[in-house]
């Protein structure tokens, strides 16, 4: 039995919430990235975190020590997840439907899908997350049916047992087995499809740093030129939570430069890197003509390779700014 097990058990029969909480606490970050696996939305996970603790506390006494206590909060967060896919039925298949030949989604056609920001990536377990935080991996998993998706990220990602995940969601064994096998083909072809798959990148290297910083640079010129000299002839783009993928280098800089980009009654921009998804991001900020200020605009997840930017999805910035640390806004520099 580890230490967390024995403390929290100890905690449970005293109803002792302060020692309790704390404990539940230090999982916080581990609960909330795989409630964002399950939904693809940073707040709802966040949400279910909360609801997690809630439920736990409240079904203190149900909890045994037989498993570790880490295992039995990831249950009640998944059985949490489930029921908000049950009240959001958009957001899921339903466990009877046959996901096998399904087209794999664009980004952008996973409205709820939001970015989660990899200084909250716990360093230990950082590298083994980003296989699993990548965009095309989330809305993959979107494609499945709530307890395929439950028995596929308690089995492949968290490493649980048939069994435990079954004890986990109430099911047998053989009922996680069966969901898993389907959940397996629906992600394989999804993976061998022709749509391009999203990888989280490596540590960034000089190289990549380089590119990054002229892509900041090119941004706060507003030099639409510059910015194409960077992407890949084929790159994607995408704006969750708006519908369709541009595809194309001309394609893509044309649209940017047709909504303004560039453009002096647009206003000038300004650029932050950061991290997203396990990919290099850089927060847009917009000063409108005679403003003093530069207001929250976009996030750009970037996907880079071959030395080029080959995909770029842009969410609204302003939603996420407290999950990112970021500002809402910078003065004329």
């Amino acid at each position: 039995m580890t230490d967390d097990t024995t403390a929290a058990l100890a905690a449970a029969r005293a109803s002792d919430q302060a020692t309790w909480g704390r404990i539940a606490e230090a999982h916080r970050g581990d609960l909330r990235l795989h409630c964002y696996r399950m939904l693809a939305a940073f707040h709802d996970a966040e949400d279910m975190v909360q609801e997690t603790l809630l439920r736990a506390w409240r079904s203190r006494a149900t909890f045994e020590g037989r498993a570790p206590f880490r295992a039995w909060l990831y249950g009640i967060a998944t059985n949490a997840c489930l029921d908000f896919l049950a009240k959001h039925k958009h957001r899921a298949p339903s466990d009877d439907s046959d996901t096998f030949t399904t087209v794999p989604p664009a980004l952008a056609e996973v409205p709820w899908l939001q970015p989660y920001p990899d200084a909250l990536l716990d360093p230990a377990r950082a590298v083994a997350a980003k296989e699993t935080i990548g965009l095309a991996f989330l809305a993959a998993v979107q494609l499945l049916p709530p307890r395929q998706r439950a028995a596929l990220l308690l089995c492949d990602v968290l490493d649980v047992s048939a069994k435990e995940a079954g004890d986990l969601l109430g099911l047998s064994p053989a009922s996680v087995n069966s969901a898993l096998q389907r959940a397996r083909a629906t992600l394989r072809a999804h993976d061998e499809s022709s749509t391009p798959t999203w990888k989280p990148g490596l540590d960034p290297g000089e190289q990549q740093r380089a590119l990054l910083a002229r892509y900041v640079s090119a941004t706060d010129r507003g030099d639409a030129a510059g910015l194409a000299a960077l992407l890949a002839e084929d790159i994607r783009f995408s704006m969750p939570p708006e519908p369709g993928t541009w595809i194309g280098r001309d394609t893509v800089v044309g649209s940017w430069v047709k909504g303004g980009f560039g453009q002096t009654w647009f206003g000038d921009m300004r650029a932050l890197e950061t991290r997203a998804n396990g990919t290099p991001a850089v927060a847009c900020y917009l000063r409108r003509p005679g403003q003093p200020r530069y207001q929250a605009l976009t996030l750009d997840v970037l996907r880079i390779q071959d030395g080029l930017i080959a995909e770029i999805v842009t969410f609204p910035l302003r939603p996420v700014l407290g999950a990112f640390d970021l500002p809402a806004e910078i003065w004329l520099r």
